[in-house]
Order: structure tokens, then C-alpha cells, then sequence
């Protein structure tokens, strides 16, 4: 969502004036605020990219601007005109248009840096996989590392060395497609299972993003500044005690990694011989 937000309005353009109005957005660049602005002024973005949590924009310079929106980071476009938000943090005037790109964050969680030449892939963030939407995802090897694990398969879903972009909403959602508990282990899973668990969280990504995302909180929002609505389609997360649409059995919301699962008990039922998993202590930790 935020990434088709950013392409639509700021490839092409050259970033003009870079204002730093704090320093802790930007900690994670090693040259500091006046470096961060004077490797940026003047270069043209070329495209917005994704890798799990991270936003990058390569720049005509072989480097890339970084971005990482944290707990309440958020990149606006705005008209130039436009009042500062409260938790404005950095301002990029873009030449020849009449809006600014803003990097907005209240807790300060998140930040921005330039990667040195990492427009094609930063190397900070080599490590994390492809998500099930990229059009070079493998689906091949995805099945082989599932079923060559032992945790459960929620957990392995929410691994972004595995995959990335799901998070704990669609990972819920998409195992209750699949029909699949959270806890039932990679290892006790056939290749079909796996496939049909990619399948359902390729249709719930696709569904928010046609939807606008997923939003919860006033400061989860688009480039826009607009909520998304996809929470009103959510089928089990959140809906503790609600019936299933699919069989009538009420949702079940039991504890997972400080968070929470939703699974249908009828739909999804509990793996046999679980060893301490979402379903029972709220551990994760499955046999080896």
C-alpha cells in the first residue's frame, strides 16, 4: 500500500530540498543529518521497492534511501503547502511537483538511512526473503524449507528468513483458508498443505491491498493519510467468540509469541501430539 503510494507520486522526481527536523529518523545513517541530506539533494528516484518491512528507493547514484516505518512511522505525500504534521521528522521537497514526501513518527521507533549503492538490493537487508508476492518468489523451495522444519507452521510463516511481508493478521487469516492450524509442524506437512497455506496468504495480501491495507490504529495509514478497510473482511483474527463463516464453530483467540492466534477449532483443528504450541501453553516450541 504505502509502496504503490510512493511510486505513484515520487518516481521520476528529483528530490529537491532535504530537511532533517530530527536527528533520531536518520541515527542509522553513519554520516549523520548534514551527510544524509547532501548525498540525497538532487538525486532522481528511479523506483520503490519492498522487503519485508523495508522501503527502499534506488536512486540515479547506484545508492538507495532506505526506509523503515517502525510502530508508528509513516511516509505522506502532501501538498508543499500543507501544514507540518505534529511528528513531522524529515521533509523532501520533490522538484516539479507541488507535494513533498514526509517521513511522520510519533514513537520514533523507525527511521531512514542511505544504503551506498543498494538500489538494486541493500545489503542491510540481503538477509530477508522475498515475500509471496513478489513475482521472483519461489514457491518451490519455499515448500522444501517448510517441510524441513519442525515449528510450527505460523511460526515459520512469521520467519523473514523464510518468507516475508505476512505478519501475525495474515498468517491467521491465511492458515484459516488453508485450513491449517498454526501449530501443526512444517515437518507434518504435505507439499499440497504447504502450497494451499501460500495460496490463502497470497489472496489475503492481495484482498488488503485492493482494499487499502489493514488498519487498526489512526497512524497505520497510505501515503494518503487514509485508513485502510480490509479489517472489516478479517475472518477469524480479532473475531474471538464470533462464528465461523465458513462451519458456525465460534473463533478461538489463544496466546502466541506476546500476541495473539485466532483459529477455527472445527476448520483448523489442533495437530495431534502438539507439544505446548498456540493451542495449549502458548509456547511455541514444537518436537524436534
Amino acid at each position: 500500500m504505502v509502496r504503490r503510494g510512493v511510486a505513484e507520486h515520487v518516481v521520476g522526481r528529483r528530490l529537491g530540498s532535504v530537511e532533517v527536523l530530527h536527528p533520531r529518523p536518520v541515527r542509522r545513517h553513519a554520516g549523520g543529518s548534514d551527510d544524509f541530506r547532501s548525498v540525497l539533494e538532487g538525486r532522481e528516484v528511479q523506483a520503490a521497492r519492498r522487503r519485508g518491512k523495508y522501503l527502499w528507493l534506488p536512486l540515479d547514484s547506484g545508492d538507495a534511501l532506505m526506509a523503515h516505518l517502525g510502530m508508528s512511522g509513516q511516509l505522506l505525500v502532501q501538498p508543499a503547502t500543507a501544514p507540518p504534521e505534529r511528528h513531522l521528522r524529515v521533509r523532501f521537497a520533490l522538484d516539479g511537483s507541488d507535494r513533498d514526501l514526509r517521513f511522520v513518527d510519533q514513537r520514533m521507533f523507525g527511521g531512514l538511512a542511505v544504503s551506498i549503492g543498494g538500489a538494486e538490493l541493500p545489503p542491510e537487508i540481503a538477509h530477508i526473503a522475498r515475500d509471496p508476492l513478489d513475482a521472483a518468489f519461489d514457491d518451490d523451495a519455499f515448500v522444501r524449507r517448510v517441510r524441513a522444519r519442525a515449528s510450527g507452521i505460523k511460526r515459520i510463516l512469521l520467519d523473514q528468513t523464510v518468507v516475508s511481508g505476512i505478519g501475525n493478521i495474515y498468517a491467521d487469516e491465511g492458515l484459516w483458508r488453508a485450513g491449517v492450524h498454526g501449530d501443526r509442524p512444517g515437518t507434518r506437512l504435505s507439499a499440497r498443505q504447504v502450497r494451499d497455506v501460500l495460496a490463502g496468504v497470497r489472496a489475503v495480501m492481495a484482498a488488503a491491498l485492493e482494499q487499502g491495507g489493514t488498519s487498526f490504529d489512526a497512524l497505520y495509514v497510505n501515503v494518503n493519510g487514509e485508513s485502510g478497510y480490509f479489517d472489516r473482511s478479517l475472518e477469524v483474527y480479532g473475531q474471538a467468540g464470533r462464528p465461523c463463516s465458513r462451519c458456525g464453530t465460534p473463533v478461538v483467540r489463544v496466546p502466541f509469541m506476546n500476541r495473539s492466534s485466532y483459529f477455527c477449532p472445527r476448520c483448523q483443528p489442533r495437530p495431534r501430539l502438539a507439544t505446548g504450541g498456540v493451542g495449549r501453553t502458548g509456547s511455541t516450541r514444537s518436537r524436534h
